[in-house]
């Protein structure tokens, strides 16, 4: 085992993986900015040591900083949570050449998953859905367009390959009106990027956000832990959070479950990691790969009763996957409704202290937040606060103690997002299960 761990991370997941460390006898090291200096984790590691200034470049995104924290302290491994530095190559290479063990998978895994294109073809070759396209650009002659838009079935999207942030696109219903709409996207597409080049994509018009939560050593063994549903967004960042996806076609999911065991052994995957799909009409298109700890991942724990963190550090140890896919069960529902020091109206954040704070308790309820009484939310950083979880045998019974959850829980001195949670989980639509990722949004008049 591990024997001592460094946090390169604060707030909520800096606490879970120090109660993940303390529950495996693992010595704990806390980094900080000079703003965190008063995070419960700092107070209850082993050892703190304060990296830098307030801005994250200077703190938590230094790694000279923090590799030259953990070796005055002494620490064996890094545990980069989510957010900062989890999904930099770089970083788990420098970790790694240090001495240092990295929790989490290799750099060149990280770099792989991290490069869309080379994601999706690693991903295709290990028979992982994505979704149908042209393989490349479109060619100029018109019957061969007709012919990719056939086989990959309108309705169809055109983009401009040197296009980005929404622009150089086009949707087309029907084939009468491909090869037209394929050269006016040509045509603008030049104008405005300097380049003809379009490529064609299956247009997916109301998905859902469905991810598949996996573990594997890194030594040829690999589980699945089920399914998430993360469909209810505002601007690409995820809310409110459910496992499993209700109103799944289990033929699918079984395919695509298995799937990405199959990938995860395929890449020579370590670690936990999450496996994003957009679903719609009983299909999964993979989108990327999270290679690292969710921040929605209590939601499986719950319904599999496996602690994905600790499980992240037996991995990190070089102990062999001890889970066997048929060990894992799912049992009953869960949510987690994002706590965000954020007003409930405008978004605007609300960074201040705390004068007052409880959290909900009560069978089936979990808080995971670094919040108490007098803390003072920093003005730098996410405005992510805390996340309430609820247990249920069933997903009716989950919501339902989700909806007296919310309720109980008061967070004074500051405003919360805690009102629109409220709305979300009494929303006639959201109750029925399996809104698209546009839902949001439109609810919010945004869409």
């Amino acid at each position: 085992m591990l024997e001592k761990v460094l946090i390169a991370n604060r707030g909520e997941i800096a606490l879970r993986i120090l109660r993940a460390c303390k529950e495996l006898g693992i010595k704990t090291v806390a980094v900080h900015s000079k703003a965190d200096r008063d995070l419960i984790h700092v107070r209850l590691a082993d050892e703190a040591v304060c990296i830098g200034p307030a801005p994250s470049p200077a703190s938590y995104l230094n790694i000279p900083a923090l590799i030259s924290a953990a070796e005055v302290t002494d620490a064996t491994a890094i545990h980069p949570g989510y957010g900062f530095l989890s999904e930099n190559a770089n970083f788990a290479e420098q970790v790694e050449r240090s001495g240092f063990v990295f929790v989490g998978p290799t750099a060149d895994v990280i770099r792989l998953m991290g490069d869309k294109v080379s994601a999706i073809e690693s991903m295709k070759k290990a028979g992982v859905p994505t979704v149908p396209g042209s393989d490349g650009p479109l060619p100029d002659d018109d019957a061969e367009i007709l012919e990719i838009g056939r086989r990959i079935g309108f309705p169809v999207m055109i983009k401009a390959a040197a296009g980005g942030g929404g622009r150089g696109m086009r949707v087309v219903r029907e084939e009468s009106q491909l090869v037209s709409a394929v050269a006016v996207t040509k045509s603008e597409a030049n104008a405005a990027f300097g380049s003809d080049v379009v490529y064609m994509e299956k247009y997916l018009e109301r998905p859902r956000h469905v991810e598949v939560q996996v573990l594997a050593d890194g030594q040829g063994n690999a589980i699945h832990l089920y399914d998430r549903d993360c469909s209810l967004q505002r601007r690409h960042q995820k809310v409110l959070e459910e496992a499993p996806a209700p109103h799944i076609d289990e033929t699918a999911r079984a395919k695509v479950l298995k799937a990405c065991v199959d990938a995860c052994i395929e890449i020579g995957y370590r670690g936990a990691g999450t496996f994003e799909f957009l679903y719609e009409n009983g299909e999964f298109f993979f989108i990327e790969m999270n290679t690292r700890v969710q921040v929605e991942h209590p939601v499986t724990e719950m319904v599999t009763g496996v602690d994905i963190v600790k499980e992240q550090l037996k991995i990190a140890s070089g102990i062999p996957l001890s889970i066997r896919q048929e060990d894992v069960v799912i049992n009953g529902h869960a949510f987690e409704c994002r706590i965000n020091a954020e007003d409930s109206r405008t978004f605007m954040p609300s960074p201040g202290k705390i004068t007052f704070y409880h959290a909900p308790g009560g069978l089936g309820v979990r808080m995971d937040s670094h919040l108490y009484t007098g803390y003072t939310v920093p003005p730098n950083y996410d405005s992510l606060i805390g996340k309430l979880i609820t247990w249920g045998e069933n997903r009716e019974s989950a919501l339902t103690r989700m909806q007296n959850a919310l309720d109980e829980l008061l967070v004074e001195g500051i405003k919360t997002n805690t009102d629109l949670q409220k709305d979300l989980v009494r929303d006639s639509e959201f109750q029925r299960g399996g809104v698209n990722i546009h839902y949001l949004e439109k609810k919010l008049g945004l869409h």
